[in-house]
């Protein structure tokens, strides 16, 4: 397996976010409801269910949606009040590769647009196991070279779990493809509790097996199968933490301190910061997986959001 450089330096870098004490209660309890289907298997038969969880999300206000096709890909456009013409976000959504849609997706990104004040569009890109990869890393290149052909001039990628994958990856193939990296101007990325290692080597997966209300390494194991196929884990098209790095913009992660996913963020801002690149984790004590999403209902949830829309929007307007 590919080695990887570790070091107190990334260590500087690493901002860590106190449990508050009066939401306490309220993760514990969230955690304990969660528990019922921790490890349970997610086959596509769930889909629904995954959509309509994430649908829930309440629309911020001033914000518009509209269905369109970008590069081939179909998705949906979120507008906020005021957006320019020639800067945009490409969010791509969770759902571990095999879940997930544009149309579920866009009350939560809605909220990420408004906060950054651009548009963002969200590809519906292909899904596994009917895709496998790398139709879905296919799409969302396609995606952001389509909005080229939109007029947008400056970009910045933004993604959650699955989609943080996606969104460090396609910066990764940007940042080392001059043909593609000359058509727009990629500013910066965000990655919300991101997939970065398909071998799921992380040493998390072991030391946050019991703090994790949601996810095991058995469960992973067989979703990342569904995507990949017989193909390599460590093909960096499909895990970035084996990625050729140097060269990136930007890029701000988040992660939850109790998911077993903790260690796909860390060493990849670890690995990123060795090669130069301004990078910077944020760990929010208490968290599990997907704490984001709870947006007007958890205060983690908006600092971490009003913290990206802060980045986003000053790189965007750079």
């Amino acid at each position: 397996m590919t080695s990887l450089p570790t070091g107190n330096a990334a260590q500087d870098l690493f901002v860590r976010h106190a449990l508050d004490p009066e939401v306490a209660p309220i993760i514990a309890a969230m955690k304990a409801g969660m528990r019922a289907t921790k490890g349970v298997r997610l086959g596509i038969e769930t889909r629904a269910g995954f959509d309509a969880m994430m649908a829930s999300v309440a629309p911020p206000d001033n914000v518009t949606f509209e269905a369109d096709t970008v590069g081939g890909v179909p998705g949906f456009w979120v507008y906020p009040a005021g957006h320019q013409s020639d800067t945009a976000i490409l969010h791509l959504h969770a759902g571990w590769f095999n879940f997930g849609s544009a149309g579920a997706f866009r009350h939560f990104v809605g909220h990420i647009a408004a906060r950054t004040g651009a548009k963002a569009f969200i590809p519906d890109y292909r899904l596994a196991p009917e895709h496998l990869f790398p139709a879905a890393v296919d799409d969302v290149l396609a995606c952001y070279l389509g909005l080229a052909e939109r007029g947008i001039r400056r970009i910045a990628v933004t993604g959650d779990s699955a989609g943080g994958d996606l969104a460090l990856g396609l910066a990764a193939r940007v940042a080392n493809d001059k043909a593609v990296s000359a058509r727009l101007t990629l500013v910066g990325v965000a990655a919300l509790s991101p997939v970065t290692d398909l071998t799921l080597s992380g040493a998390t997966y072991e030391t946050r097996a019991d703090a994790d209300p949601l996810f095991t390494r058995p469960q992973a194991a067989e979703l990342v199968r569904a995507y990949l196929g017989s193909a390599d884990p460590e093909d960096p098209l499909a895990s970035p933490l084996y990625a050729e790095l140097s060269g990136l913009p930007p890029v701000r992660v988040h992660v939850g301190h109790d998911e077993v996913l903790l260690d796909d963020s860390r060493r990849f801002v670890e690995r990123a910061i060795a090669a130069g690149v301004d990078a910077q984790l944020d760990i929010w004590m208490g968290m599990p997986h997907g704490f984001a999403g709870i947006v007007g209902r958890l205060k983690a949830a908006d600092q971490t959001l009003d913290a990206v829309g802060k980045f986003l929007g000053e790189r965007l307007q750079a």
